[in-house]
């Protein structure tokens, strides 16, 4: 498997010569490139039976293919343990190629916009409808990046076919693969948009199409949405299984075409994948998942009344219980302890030196 981390150290200075890099997509670089190697941080492991063990830690960063496993786990689990009996919909709001290019030159004011738009074009369309009317529930996930790794910002929406009436306080939920009309949702959206962004005085292009398309897809109880959008929501855009090869010019990754039902090859130069993958570091501090109605944060208690009263056991809508992965001793195979983090690479070198010259002595 190829790392990227390798990939980095060989086109880095051209990436950072070509291209304008954003203090963001600076510090990402930096993290990526010194994670889990030796000339990185480590951590002290140590055994109950006296072995002491250096690990190079990992960069913990949100856009690193290596880190935060045990984060999208955790993400995913509670999310399943949230799910009620429903019909769950994936619906997704997509910005039209016209305008990415203002969103990538004000990316927290658009992303920003996207969620408070989203949030209320569910809302409204949840409170008008005739089965539902009443507050509605769903988690969004933002993602900046097609399979291809080209900029493409859209927000993925998973939510149940249900709702509260928050004045008879009563549960109502559709039956059936059918939530709301796709094209009265795009045209809502893109009014809603288009009018916030003049509100704060963007430039919208004079070529923004007319017609916006807004995906919504029936996809069961949800836990297969819930666990396709937790595998991609902590560790980066790419997976270093999917990097093919490397020359000294350019890289070769694969990506799954969705028409096409197949995997297909993409070339381009060292840098320029750089540069594909830094597109897609989101500003610092901002969120990419964020939660509303009955399923936001504060709305626990709500969610456990629920599914006592509708008869859910959470226990069984969980697929598994994630643990963090252990050290294993490479002695005694017992399970190790860490007793020091955030070692620099200079004085785990002293370290060990000093255990060989001790060894050394000892023969």
């Amino acid at each position: 498997m190829i790392l990227l981390s390798s990939i980095i150290k060989q086109f880095e200075s051209k990436a950072c010569t070509k291209y304008n890099l954003l203090p963001s997509q600076k510090k990402g670089l930096f993290f990526m490139k010194r994670c889990r190697q030796e000339h990185g941080p480590h951590m002290l492991a140590k055994c109950d039976c006296g072995v002491r063990r250096y690990i190079p830690h990992s960069c913990g960063h949100r856009n690193c293919p290596h880190c935060q496993n045990h984060e999208s786990q955790r993400w995913t689990e509670n999310q399943l343990k949230q799910l009620l009996p429903a019909e769950y919909f994936l619906v997704t709001f997509t910005l039209p190629k016209e305008l990415r290019v203002l969103a990538w030159e004000n990316q927290k004011l658009i992303y920003t916009l996207m969620f408070q738009c989203v949030q209320q074009v569910l809302k409204t369309f949840t409170g008008n409808d005739n089965k539902l009317q009443g507050k509605a529930g769903f988690t969004t996930v933002l993602h900046t990046h097609s399979r291809r790794l080209d900029y493409h910002p859209h927000i993925h929406v998973v939510m149940p076919g249900g709702a509260i009436d928050p004045i008879k306080k009563i549960w109502r939920a559709k039956s059936g693969k059918y939530l709301f009309n796709q094209k009265a949702l795009a045209k809502v959206f893109r009014a809603l948009f288009l009018k916030t962004a003049v509100d704060h005085n963007l430039r919208i292009p004079a070529q923004c199409p007319s017609k916006w398309v807004i995906d919504c897809r029936h996809v069961g109880k949800g836990d297969k949405a819930l666990v396709y959008l937790g595998r991609y929501l902590y560790r980066g855009v790419i997976r270093e299984k999917d990097i093919v090869s490397v020359t000294d010019t350019h890289v070769t990754f694969q990506y799954f075409h969705a028409k096409q039902k197949r995997y297909r090859l993409r070339t381009v130069t060292g840098e320029y994948f750089l540069w594909l993958i830094l597109l897609h570091i989101l500003p610092k501090g901002f969120r990419r998942v964020r939660s509303y109605g009955f399923l936001h944060p504060c709305s626990k208690n709500l969610i456990r009344l629920l599914q006592l009263i509708l008869q859910v056991n959470p226990v069984k809508m969980c697929l598994q219980s994630f643990k963090r992965a252990g050290i294993t001793c490479l002695s005694c195979g017992g399970r190790m302890k860490i007793v020091a983090t955030m070692i620099p690479a200079f004085k785990v070198q002293q370290a060990r030196e000093f255990i060989q010259r001790k060894e050394l002595l000892a023969m």
